[in-house]
């Protein structure tokens, strides 16, 4: 049978030590078995060195019986097993009917399993203070009354400060102090081992579960940066092509030259989405720790998409105020996603009429992406896109992940802003996300 689960180590609250199992209860009757035999044997060889022989050898039986086969419960009931040895023990030296051996080895395990197994800490400590008390009361008792009685050890004298008989008698106080003190001590010292090992292992358990906690959340965060890779590539090339497919069609009768630029656009956007989703494949193939695929596209590649927005049908400009500046690599690549998503927006809801305006502004601290059009905004594609829009949720989450700021929504003047502002270093700053457009 498997070890019942400890019981929690908690400040301030007593330890619970867990119940035996049935290992150890079967250990402790084979102990207790082992104990009887011995003690039946040693009661036969001290009867016949003539020691104790004036009982009854019914009754040393029945007392070996007494002080030993109750260790088999040791563990289950320690206090209640305790005092069993312990009176049986005083029982059998006062009737003339125990050994010295095994009895002393029964007695010191007894009090032991009361500090090692004791459920009650306040319970151990009282029943092993009031065995103790009382075997000094009997010991000192019997020192006193039997050094008036001469035909008890005449070999030892009365007479003198340190009488023979007074040695005798310090010799077996200190005897039992170190008997009693160490069953005492190394009772405790179990209780605390015991206690250690329980904490131990739920500290275990906790980083076990906290590791397993942590993979999970590792995988679900991979699965979202998988997912908002493959909305960006799909979304932006897709939105391309369905632009370009429309003008084609448009034009392919009156205009084939122009038909057929258009579907040489739609040829290099499917070229280029092939080419992203090769790399972002590689990166769940590799082995180890996969690179971001969005780490070969950056802030100079922004350019090339205002400038696939104009060749799209959508009027993009693009400017840069600053000096440009080396920028982290989540930075680089988390800007051109949002610049990507915002103009792919721009092409899906703004309407035919619209136009877009991409602005970098360098800083000394941060980077801000500004991406606005003059198209027309519906409230309830703003609305959709604030509460379910799986490409506005990406661009929050990438600009939250660089601890960055994203304001996002419509114009006061029309049309429809965003502006992601990217810290160059890591300032300490939580990150924020402000929903309202100036």
């Amino acid at each position: 049978m498997p070890q019942p689960p400890a019981p929690p180590v908690l400040e301030g609250v007593e330890w619970i030590r867990p119940r035996p199992t049935r290992r150890q209860l079967r250990n402790d009757l084979l102990l207790a078995l082992v104990l009887a035999a011995g003690a039946a044997a040693s009661i036969v060889l001290y009867r016949a060195t003539g020691y104790n022989a004036d009982g009854p050898w019914w009754a040393s039986f029945l007392w070996a019986v007494a002080m030993t086969l109750p260790l088999a419960l040791r563990r289950r009931f320690p206090e209640i097993v305790a005092v069993v040895a312990s009176a049986a023990f005083m029982t059998g030296a006062v009737l003339y009917v125990s050994e010295a051996l095994f009895s002393n080895i029964a007695l010191f395990i007894a009090i032991y399993t009361v500090g090692a197994w004791g459920r009650s800490r306040r319970r151990a400590f009282v029943v092993r203070l009031v065995i103790v008390i009382a075997m000094f009361s009997w010991l000192l008792w019997g020192l006193i009354f039997f050094s008036t009685v001469q035909d008890v050890l005449p070999e030892l004298p009365r007479d003198g400060f340190l009488s023979p008989y007074l040695a005798y008698g310090l010799v077996n106080v200190l005897t039992n102090l170190l008997y009693f003190g160490g069953a005492w001590y190394f009772g405790d010292a179990s209780y605390r081992s015991a206690r250690e090992r329980a904490a131990l292992e739920q500290r275990t358990a906790e980083l076990a579960a906290e590791r397993e906690r942590s993979r999970r959340q590792a995988v679900a965060l991979e699965r979202v940066r998988i997912a908002r890779e493959l909305h960006d590539v799909v979304a932006h090339h897709v939105s391309v092509i369905g632009v370009q497919a429309g003008a084609a069609r448009r034009v392919l009768s009156s205009n084939p030259e122009a038909a057929t630029d258009a579907l040489s656009a739609i040829e290099t956007s499917s070229r280029e989405a092939v080419t992203e989703l090769h790399a972002l494949l590689g990166t769940l193939r590799a082995d180890g720790e996969p690179e971001p695929t969005a780490s070969i596209l950056g802030i100079e590649q922004i350019a090339r998409l205002a400038a696939e927005a104009t060749a799209a049908g959508l009027p993009t400009a693009f400017a840069v105020v600053g000096e440009p500046r080396p920028a982290p690599t989540l930075v680089e690549a988390s800007a051109y996603r949002v610049a990507q998503e915002a103009l792919t927006n721009v092409r899906k809801h703004a309407g035919a009429a619209a136009t877009a305006d991409v602005r970098i502004r360098w800083t000394a601290e941060r980077l801000e992406l500004e991406v606005t059009n003059t198209g027309i905004v519906r409230r309830s594609v703003t609305d959709a896109a604030e509460t379910a829009g799986l490409g506005v949720v990406g661009m929050r989450e990438r600009v939250a992940a660089t601890g960055g700021e994203l304001e996002i929504g419509p114009r006061a003047r029309g049309g429809y802003l965003v502006r992601a502002a990217f810290p160059l270093q890591s300032d300490g700053r939580a990150p924020a996300v402000n929903g309202d457009a100036r």
